[in-house]
């Protein structure tokens, strides 16, 4: 579970839940025909505390548990998120016809709640996917580190991720440049360049010889950085190979290495190491 996927519209439905289960122990009615001390909750009466307080909480577990799944969860070929705010309205109206129909009793605090508490749980479930203000994530990412070029080691413990300790780049002997041979001392070398002095009747290493047509010189490097960056919603992440179906997802609040650029789209790099295409790239964060 991701909790870092979680919104502000999650967190006004936990909170909505709280004090929905605060309520319960709080005294439904009051009237002279009960002493404040037995004065009934909502536990006293099983049709009331099952039908607006628990599943009230049912709901908003349902609901908070179906954004933090990294795959969504169905019962009864319904999603677990939609099947909570079903259970959600269905509290919200349970306590309104309980707050209703009192006959002539008053309310009380317990009761007067746990209407409030079910309304705004049932009003956050549904308006959490239609108000941009309520989708924003509820945890702040963390400040990335400092990015590494990509197959670099990190800078220290803890810094990046699925890189283990103590690796040099790729195909790199420690103190040389990518691509640098070993030099006699222990001196290095500038890219392309042999150990010790060429042989009698070799090339020049990067000179055609007389006669001999050049070969042209190596591809200038790209301009591409690898960066960290942060989806502001969950996006699915497909494969390099062109498949329809996504590898993974990119959850909100969670760092990722962009370690090429193919157009508008990015390859990214996930906390377990696999790769793929982010196709969707608006509104990103980058580190």
């Amino acid at each position: 579970m991701n909790i870092r996927s979680l919104t502000r519209g999650d967190g006004v439905v936990i909170g909505a839940a709280v004090l929905l289960f605060i309520a319960s122990f709080l005294n439904l009615y009051e009237s002279s025909a009960f002493g404040s001390e037995n004065a009934p909750n909502a536990w006293d009466s099983l049709g009331t505390v099952m039908s607006i307080h628990l599943a009230g909480v049912i709901a908003a577990a349902l609901i908070v548990t179906s954004r933090a799944l990294p795959q969504p969860r169905k019962i009864a070929g319904l999603d677990l998120g939609q099947f909570g705010i079903a259970l959600a309205v269905f509290a919200a109206w349970t306590a309104l016809w309980s707050l209703i129909g009192l006959n002539g009793l008053s309310a009380g605090s317990g009761l007067i709640l746990g209407f409030i508490a079910a309304l705004l749980l049932a009003a956050g479930a549904v308006a959490t996917p239609l108000v941009p203000a309520l989708k924003v994530a509820l945890v702040g990412a963390p400040k990335p580190q400092t990015p590494q070029p990509y197959g670099g080691q990190p800078g220290g413990p803890g810094q990046g991720y699925g890189y283990p300790g103590g690796q040099q780049q790729y195909g790199a002997q420690q103190g040389q440049p990518y691509g640098a041979q070993g030099a006699q001392g222990g001196q290095p070398q500038p890219y392309g360049a042999q150990q010790g002095q060429p042989q009698a009747g070799q090339p020049q290493a990067g000179r055609p010889q007389q006669g001999q047509p050049s070969q042209g010189g190596a591809a200038p490097a790209g301009d591409f950085t690898p960066f960290w960056f942060a989806v502001p919603v969950a996006r699915p992440l497909y494969g390099e190979d062109g498949s329809p179906s996504p590898i993974a997802e990119l959850a909100p609040g969670t760092w990722y290495l962009a370690v090429e650029q193919r157009g508008s789209s990015l390859v990214a790099q996930t906390q377990d190491g696999r790769r793929g295409v982010l196709q969707d790239t608006t509104g990103i964060q980058r580190g």
